[in-house]
């Protein structure tokens, strides 16, 4: 990419990767990070994983897929306009969703529990663990052997995750630290303690602000919502009195994909404004100056950041938590319960997931087989999986 600020990634200066490659003559290192990634069968896995709403409900509902992809477009479009390198912010969003389980956030929380005896569980982590050790396409290596800088990105999605004294940060104080943590295959020190790229910061960012428009989105389309349930909402509310004030006689749909576009629109402009006025003011001169800034530098203003907030804090409790998405997330919280439990028992696990389990020599060891084996999963292979095990019972049935 041409004209990038001092401060963006740049690919020729790469720290590289595990295993050494050729080069190539047609694409920088980011960009063959983000082909490997698009090619993994893991990313097609994401079609049929669940993002909030069941993949069985309706197929208008987003996907982890599709929200994979829509967060992928406004990293770039943030990454531009900050002159940064579109294609490792496009890669880190690409791969950010790679570890999540079937069923959504429901069968991580399943998953974190079993295997609370084992390390836990952390979605963010396993993104890791199958670009480095689970995906197994390539002849000389396992994993993906993405670059530095795109490793870095997916582990550091939410910031750092210690403080330069080795102490756990953020939602680590209460928890313990991700599982394999300090076993990552990876080209040099991923730096755990300090910030990502701006690359990894603008793909976070723009995780954030593509839950919110597009879970207000399927929520309306699922009856979940309507539009005059969102006029005093913060951050929403204003955008959508204009709306229905503005085109009161269109058809809702319509109306509801202004409110979104519109909503997306008023997130990117904060996030790019807000992000030039902390760049004008730290002035960094390398991408390692952003890494040591001891701060994000690419987050939303003090005002859209506390409404942001009380919007996530509506959609907890009218979307997430409804019994319209609470029935069938219990229900598959149960299938991901009883193929754990069934598994760990002697279940028998296919394929190259069923000698890893014999070739386990600890109880941890099998149950982290288990666990990444049930990751990979989408939700109707574990579906059959649970009917295949339970005699046609399944629990969604």
């Amino acid at each position: 990419m041409n004209d990038t600020a001092p401060y963006a990634a740049d690919p020729t200066k790469s720290r590289g990767r595990l295993y050494a490659v050729s080069q190539s003559p047609s694409r920088s290192e980011f960009q063959r990070d983000r082909d490997r990634i698009i090619h993994s069968a893991a990313f097609r896995r994401l079609q049929y994983k669940t993002q909030v709403f069941l993949h069985h409900e309706g197929q208008h509902f987003r996907t982890r897929l599709t929200h994979t992809l829509e967060v992928s477009q406004m990293a770039r479009s943030i990454a531009r306009a900050l002159r940064l390198n579109e294609d490792l912010a496009e890669a880190v969003a690409l791969a950010h969703d790679l570890g999540h389980t079937p069923f959504g956030h429901a069968g991580e929380r399943v998953l974190h529990q079993k295997m609370s005896e084992y390390g836990g569980f952390d979605h963010n982590m396993q993104a890791i663990r199958v670009v480095t050790r689970l995906e197994n396409r390539y002849a000389e290596h396992d994993g993906l052997n993405l670059s530095w800088e795109a490793l870095e990105g997916i582990l550091k999605h939410n910031g750092p995750l210690v403080d330069e004294d080795d102490r756990p940060v953020g939602r680590y104080v209460h928890e313990w630290l991700p599982f394999g943590l300090y076993d990552i295959p990876a080209s040099r020190d991923l730096m755990i303690a300090s910030y990502a790229s701006l690359e990894a910061q603008t793909a976070a960012i723009a995780d954030d602000i593509a839950y919110n428009a597009h879970d207000i989105d399927d929520a309306l389309r699922a009856g979940l919502l309507e539009l005059r349930d969102l006029v005093d909402v913060p951050l929403v509310g204003p955008i959508v009195r204009e709306v229905l004030a503005r085109w009161p006689g269109i058809d809702r749909s319509r109306q509801a994909h202004e409110v979104q576009r519109r909503l997306i629109t008023l997130a990117v402009e904060d996030v790019i404004e807000t992000a030039e006025t902390e760049l004008a003011a730290l002035m960094p001169q390398s991408a390692e100056d952003v890494r040591n800034a001891g701060r994000t530098l690419i987050h939303f203003s003090p005002a859209v950041a506390e409404a942001e907030q009380a919007l996530k804090a509506f959609l907890f409790g009218r979307v997430y938590r409804s019994e319209a998405v609470m029935v069938p997330i219990r229900r598959s919280e149960e299938i991901v319960g009883d193929l754990f439990d069934r598994y760990l028992a002697g279940g028998d696990l296919p394929n190259r997931w069923g000698e890893a389990a014999r070739a386990a020599t600890t109880p941890a060891d099998r149950a982290r087989v288990i666990a990444d084996f049930i990751a990979g999963m989408t939700d109707p292979y574990a579906e059959a999986e649970h009917a295949r095990l339970f005699d046609g019972k399944g629990a969604l049935g």
